[in-house]
């Protein structure tokens, strides 16, 4: 059994040399149990992730019918947007305080069916006020749930897997994209009228009900921990328990405590970072469906179908920049390349907006910048934080990150209604992701792997 431990040290080698066979078989068994934990959790994770992200970004199809019924301009529809982050940002911190608590699972059960609710709720609005209304309590409802599972997924795996199992789970974004996109432009092609009700309006109601019934599945199928899962074995779990907490042994640079972290400058370095991908997130999740129009596809079927072929490209260009950071354990330099692949997208796209080609590069280059970053950027924080630091500040990062969430549409939406075209938007986003790939890339020059 001593043999056993020593195996399960981070590096893997602490065992007497004359035990070195053993130590690598025991070391190859983890890495397969690490692997069964992630085929048992992520598809679960990942189907939540698809429901959460459509949900958040039909609106971006919904705008393209409802906007005459409820009197919407572009500026209007971009604080429409930007105003779901006022409760998610207030809320956020709360909620994965409250996941420590009470447990991830019925944390995760929590929110999907009350955003399920919401969600199905937006049918309803009439006017500017109630879609503003609409909107912030979408926000308040799915407070806590990216950041929560994100905290879930560091309490299962060491460092060495988490890009590539965080890319897995953020593969959810262009997977909801990839079929979101299709799926909500074929039911406003074809549902209006339905029993009186607008297309728009089926929209909301279809992929409303789907996160209400898998959030009901995840307070059975969730263990909160490893300790509470029972299809592992005692000794499984300890491997996971030691795993674990050998991440810590040596580093003098690790915070415990959240007290500690809000002191901490690491914390605040980060959220800029991740305020600074959010508006790569609003170009893309928010615009796309406008900009492929502007680019000469009126059909909303075909406008979804269009809409895919970003996510797709960024899903290929995530997955690979997840694995050459795992493999070179290197995360600061991967987020700020990837941050300025989203920036020359930006950029193109202000530039070639209204050509089709150069218009689907753009968003693509974007696509594979947010993406990558997006699963890259988590394994960040994880490197300093552990316990309640962890918890808590892993939503304080992304609730303070999330103000660009707030701030990107409404400025783009401005601009746009200004200009008549996003080309303004798109450089601004430009210009704030090149500092978010700066900041980073200097100010995390000395992190502790």
């Amino acid at each position: 059994m001593e043999t056993t431990n020593g195996a399960l040290t981070r590096s893997g080698l602490d065992g007497p040399p004359s035990e070195s066979m053993k130590s690598d078989s025991v070391q190859v068994d983890t890495e397969k149990l690490f692997g069964r934990i992630a085929r048992r959790l992520i598809p679960f994770l990942f189907l939540c992730y698809v429901l959460n992200y459509i949900d958040r970004v039909n609106i971006s199809f919904a705008h393209l019918q409802f906007r005459a019924d409820l009197g919407l301009t572009e500026a209007s529809y971009g604080l429409g947007v930007g105003v779901f982050y006022i409760g998610y940002v207030l809320f956020e911190v709360p909620s994965n305080l409250l996941l420590r608590r009470i447990g991830p699972r019925r944390t995760i059960a929590r929110i999907m069916v009350l955003w399920g609710l919401v969600s199905v709720s937006m049918m309803f609005v009439r006017n500017p006020t109630q879609f503003y209304i609409a909107r912030i309590a979408l926000g308040i409802a799915e407070a806590g749930f990216f950041p929560g599972i994100v905290y879930y997924l560091t309490s299962w795996f060491p460092d060495r897997h988490r890009a590539k199992v965080l890319s897995a789970f953020v593969l959810g974004i262009a997977v909801a994209g990839i079929t979101g996109g299709p799926v909500s432009g074929w039911i406003l092609s074809n549902a209006d009228g339905w029993h009186t009700l607008h297309a728009w309006q089926w929209l909301f109601l279809l992929e409303g009900i789907p996160p209400v019934l898998v959030g009901l599945v995840a307070l059975w199928y969730l263990p909160d921990s490893a300790a509470t899962a029972k299809w592992l074995t005692p000794e499984e779990k300890a491997i996971v328990a030691r795993e674990l907490q050998g991440e810590g042994h040596g580093s003098e640079h690790r915070i415990d405590h959240f007290g500690a972290a809000l002191k901490n400058w690491r914390v605040y370095v980060c959220a800029f970072g991740y305020f600074t991908i959010t508006w790569a997130g609003s170009v893309l999740n928010f615009w796309a469906p406008s900009v492929i129009r502007q680019a000469g596809v009126a059909n909303p079927w075909h406008i979804g179908l269009v809409s895919a072929i970003p996510y797709l490209i960024g899903a290929i260009g995530m997955l690979l920049a997840s694995r050459h950071s795992d493999a070179t354990k290197e995360r600061r330099l991967h987020f700020a390349g990837c941050a300025l692949v989203s920036a020359a997208g930006a950029v193109l796209l202000g530039t070639a907006h209204a050509s089709f080609t150069p218009a689907i590069a753009g968003l693509a280059l974007v696509a594979i910048g947010y993406l990558s970053c997006t699963a890259i950027f988590w394994t960040i924080p994880a490197t300093f934080l552990s316990g309640t630091a962890s918890a808590g500040s892993i939503a304080l990062i992304s609730s303070i990150g999330q103000l660009g969430s707030l701030s990107a549409p409404t400025a783009i939406g401005a601009l746009t209604a200004a200009t008549h075209d996003i080309s303004a938007g798109s450089y601004l986003a430009a210009a704030v992701l090149v500092c978010g790939a700066s900041v980073i890339a200097v100010a995390m020059r000395n992190m502790k792997r």
